[in-house]
């Protein structure tokens, strides 16, 4: 016959039970998240050197212009 005290235990180790797949099911979806997030930065390091080359286009175009003179010249 059971009593309240093994019931209670085993309510305890079931709850650890599901709190620690949680946990664990966490950490998994981390790594994800980091990947994302990751990505994220890319394209947003992406969009700043594309606005930047849109800003400073014509600038850029010279200046590769007279390198690539230099480098067939030489």
């Amino acid at each position: 016959m059971r009593n309240r005290f093994d019931d209670w235990m085993r309510n305890v180790y079931v709850a650890g039970r599901v709190r620690w797949t949680s946990l664990r099911q966490r950490a998994q979806d981390d790594k994800g998240q980091a990947l994302v997030e990751y990505a994220l930065i890319i394209a947003l390091i992406a969009v700043v050197a594309i606005a930047a080359l849109t800003f400073l286009g014509g600038t850029a175009k010279n200046k590769l212009n007279q390198i690539g003179q230099n480098i067939s010249n030489a």
